[in-house]
This record gives structure tokens, C-alpha cells and sequence, in this order.
């Protein structure tokens, strides 16, 4: 006998979110109907099939901001209907199931539910250390010696670890110090990148403590820094507008380029303390050129300053005090370090 869930029902959800005037929500003009919904969908592109702006996915669900963070799931195999209440288009999901009670129902466990978007490109940045900030670096435990005094230490070395936390934590990603990342106008350092090397198991606690490395990615060495391994996270990354109007810029790309495109992650200057939150969609700008009045005085040049142009969007997935990093989810043209990042 299949095991059941009970989930509420779209139409039966409280608190319903009302969009202001600015947040009008505009279809696409060829939207579909009804969409099945297959495997491999995501709901960012089920969003840009219904919608102009794919970040409005949670008005045409009619979600509020709880109910963002623990989004009604949708599966392989369900059918989504376009609908109207209060004047204003609503997705409402159809599914083979039974009724129970008012505004519950009971329905057998499917495939793994649609992500909100692809996770393989983000998962290594969740996991593994990428970025660190500068407090943490500072004070970071640090490999002080390899087993019979091996500078190169490689799979099933042991090595002594300083300042290790009392923590017991089990397993260590090994990290080396990489590039500061700064800010492309103040050239304030935000934070550090961390280039994974590997990861180690404790063995015994101490000052210094025991560990094994389990994993050597690249060559680990004496003064290479550890940072406890974060488990995979079960985040929702609903994509959703900031509700206020935030402003910064690209700080950096992967890969040491200064260009990247749809589907790469991207370092921006803003973080934590400016209000960002996983799932923040922000648009990407080309910031306007300066150029010269060509009807203006040909003895006193006038200048103009040309507006930003939109170039693509991006999502945060992992934030951090003074940075975040992003998704670009959508690009026109290459984006860029030192493109502007606000609400969209």
C-alpha cells in the first residue's frame, strides 16, 4: 500500500499575498493554459512559460513570505492550470488524489519533487568552501605538521591540526587561501576565496588535534587551512523579488575571468547585512556610458550620461555577511564584473 501526504490545497492556502501596482503580474503573451509537468522541469522555467518575469512566481501562486520558504511542492506528472481570482491570474494544481476533508487531500509519494532551480551547478558552492570571510580566515584552524614530517601530504596521511574547536566536528574540507575578493569602486577586501584542496576525518582531539585526510583533490601541504564541512542543505531557493529596493555590483566570476553567462555563478557585494536572503532575484545592468553631446557647442563639449541597459538576471543561493554568491539566470549579453545588481 502506497504511504499517503496530506498537503493543503492551493485554493485553500490563508494570508493571501497581494501585489501592488508595481508588482502587476504580466503573462507572457503566448502563454500556455495548462502545463503537465515532466522531469527535469524547474519551477523557474515553468515560471517563464506563464510569465514575463519568472521571479513573480510566487504572486501567481498567491504564496506569502512563509509559505516561500516552504512552497507547495509540485511533481512529475501534475498538471498546472492558469485561472483567475480577484481579477488577478493564479496557477492552481491539479493531481489525481482523493478528497478527505475540506481543503485536504490525500495523495501517493511520486518522483522526487521539480527543484525550483537545477541544483547541480550550485551544490559544490554549498558543500565545499569557496569563500570565506576575513574574520574566519584569520582565525581558521591550519595544518602545523604532516605524519613523519611529510611536506606533500596526500589520501590517508595524518596530519596535526592548531586551533582546532572543541566541537568534536568529524570532517574538515581543507582549503588554501586564494584571491581577495574586492570591491570594484572602494577596493575594500570583502572576503577570501578558499581553494578546496580535500577533507580529513578526526581522530583525537587536542591542541593539536589528529586528523586523516579521506580526500586529496589537490596537493595538500603544511599551513593549509581547515573549515568544518557543511552538510547538504535542504534550503528551498523559491525565487522571489527583494521586498525593498537593494543596489551593488559584481565583485567577481569564477574560473579568474572577467566575464561569465546563464547558468555560472557569480560573487556579488552585497550580503547578509543589506537584507539579502536565498532566492533573491535581482536584475543585472550595464552601467551607461558618458558620451558627448554631438549637437552641443563645439567650444564647450557636453557630456551626457547615457542610462543603464538590463542584461540578464541572477538569483541568490548562499549569502554571507559582506557577499553573496549568485546564479545568473537569465543573460542578453556577457555579464560582467562591475555590472550593477538591484531589485528588478
Amino acid at each position: 500500500m502506497n504511504k499517503i501526504v496530506q498537503i493543503i490545497t492551493l485554493l485553500a492556502l490563508a494570508c493571501i499575498y497581494r501585489p501592488s501596482v508595481a508588482d502587476e503580474i504580466l503573462l507572457n503573451a503566448q502563454h500556455p493554459q495548462r502545463h503537465v509537468v515532466v522531469k527535469g522541469d524547474t519551477l523557474w522555467d515553468i515560471s517563464a512559460k506563464f510569465l514575463q518575469h519568472p521571479w513573480q512566481w510566487p504572486q501567481l501562486w498567491q504564496l506569502n513570505r512563509d509559505q516561500i520558504k516552504n512552497p507547495h511542492w509540485i511533481y512529475p506528472g501534475d498538471v498546472l492550470v492558469l485561472d483567475q481570482h480577484n481579477g488577478q491570474p493564479v496557477l492552481r494544481l491539479l493531481r489525481d488524489s482523493v478528497l478527505l476533508a475540506p481543503g485536504v487531500i490525500a495523495t501517493p509519494i511520486k518522483a522526487e519533487a521539480i527543484p525550483p532551480i537545477q541544483p547541480n551547478v550550485i551544490l559544490p558552492f554549498l558543500i565545499k568552501p569557496m569563500l570565506i570571510d576575513q574574520a574566519t580566515n584569520a582565525q581558521a584552524p591550519r595544518i602545523i605538521a604532516g605524519q613523519e614530517e611529510r611536506e606533500i601530504l596526500s589520501t590517508g596521511t595524518r596530519i596535526y591540526v592548531q586551533h582546532l574547536s572543541a566541537d568534536n566536528i568529524s570532517n574538515w574540507a581543507i582549503y588554501r587561501e586564494g584571491d581577495a575578493i574586492k570591491h570594484p569602486e572602494t577596493g575594500e577586501t570583502l572576503g577570501i576565496e578558499a581553494l578546496y584542496l580535500g577533507e580529513a576525518k578526526l581522530v583525537r582531539a587536542g591542541q593539536p588535534a589528529t586528523l586523516d585526510i579521506t580526500q586529496a583533490k589537490e596537493e595538500i601541504a603544511v599551513k593549509d587551512k581547515l573549515t568544518p564541512i557543511a552538510v547538504q542543505p535542504a534550503q528551498v531557493f523559491m525565487p522571489h523579488a527583494p521586498q525593498r529596493q537593494v543596489q551593488g555590483l559584481i565583485a567577481g566570476v569564477r574560473a579568474g575571468i572577467n566575464e561569465t553567462g546563464a547558468g555560472r555563478v557569480i560573487v556579488l557585494t552585497l550580503g547578509e547585512r543589506d537584507g539579502l536572503e536565498t532566492g533573491h532575484v535581482l536584475s543585472v545592468l550595464r552601467k551607461g556610458m558618458v558620451t558627448k553631446d554631438p549637437e552641443g557647442d563645439p567650444k564647450q563639449a557636453v557630456m551626457v550620461q547615457l542610462p543603464d541597459e538590463p542584461v540578464g538576471l541572477v538569483m541568490v543561493f548562499k549569502t554571507f555577511e559582506r557577499v553573496s554568491y549568485a546564479l545568473v539566470m537569465q543573460a542578453s549579453q556577457a555579464i560582467r564584473v562591475e555590472d550593477v545588481v538591484k531589485t528588478p
